[in-house]
């Protein structure tokens, strides 16, 4: 099949992220969220992302105003309709996903190939929600999108061979790197930094090290570009709890048990960077570990 046009379901951080490179590529972009603020915020972003990348060079003016004519935003599924391809990159809950490609499904091309970006979630159960588990696999972009190299290309048990070649052509166009990841819970990435950041915490919880003896650990004796607990508050915690959980239900493994500290974070609403304190605080002029 060939795509030319890719509907996004969520204008956050992925969502605008994945319409940023595909626009630049030459794609026709429908990116869809509920909140109108959300998709202003998502083109002002992009607007200001893509004018760093004219100011090193890597692009032109010419190719940035190009990219942002061929995005087109929506509140209203339905007009994603006519896509070659949807992306959905809604919150990691199972129950909103499917309800966003329930409510899909009505307005599609029988040709139309539906991927989600979720990091952990089964893609095979998200697919037998739909009339096209064939046409259905997981689309995973890391984060931040414009400049993570690997997209991990997650095939359902139903995912017919077409399907697979379609995406991995689009990941070339883009020119990024694809990984294939099976179909098991959090796939490759994260299957792997989870319970990384998991013990990070833990590590946090029991007192070893507060969070700046952790991080600079990391950072200088693993040589990591930054320490898990300054990760796990960009990624966001409610995210890596939500993955924390899908790991330790779907594998049924104690060690994968979410550490009582980042469900404690996530309940009292320290998500991180995009709440403003997470393990560090950012409200001030230079984040400061609060614990």
């Amino acid at each position: 099949m060939d795509i030319q046009t890719i509907g996004i379901v969520g204008a956050g951080q992925m969502g605008n992220g994945i319409a940023h490179v595909m626009s630049l590529a030459g794609y026709d972009v429908m990116l869809n969220d509920i909140s109108e603020d959300a998709l202003n915020s998502a083109m002002e972003i992009m607007r200001g992302n893509m004018s760093r990348q004219v100011g090193r060079g890597k692009i032109t003016e010419a190719d940035m105003n190009a990219a942002l004519e061929r995005i087109k935003t929506t509140t209203t599924l339905i007009d994603l309709g006519p896509s070659d391809l949807i992306i959905e990159a809604a919150t990691e809950r199972e129950t909103v996903k499917q309800a966003i490609f329930e409510d899909l499904l009505p307005h599609l091309k029988p040709e139309t190939i539906l991927t989600s970006n979720t990091s952990s979630i089964s893609i095979t159960r998200l697919a037998s929600r739909t009339d096209r588990p064939e046409k259905f696999m997981g689309f995973h972009f890391m984060n931040p999108v414009p400049v993570m190299q690997l997209v991990e290309l997650i095939r359902g048990i139903a995912t017919n061979a077409e399907t697979f070649a379609a995406c991995k052509a689009v990941v070339d166009r883009l020119e990024k790197t694809s990984a294939s990841a099976e179909d098991f819970p959090a796939f490759i990435v994260n299957r792997i930094l989870m319970p990384m950041i998991n013990e990070a915490v833990y590590t946090l919880y029991e007192g070893v090290g507060n969070v700046e003896s952790i991080d600079s650990s990391m950072k200088l004796g693993a040589n990591h570009p930054m320490g898990p607990l300054e990760l796990a508050d960009f990624i966001g915690l409610d995210t890596c709890l939500a993955i924390m959980n899908v790991l330790h239900d779907g594998l049924a493994d104690t060690k994968y048990r979410p550490c009582p500290l980042l469900t404690k974070y996530v309940e009292a609403g320290w998500l991180g960077r995009k709440t403003q304190r997470g393990f560090y605080d950012y409200r001030g002029e230079v984040p400061v570990p609060t614990r």
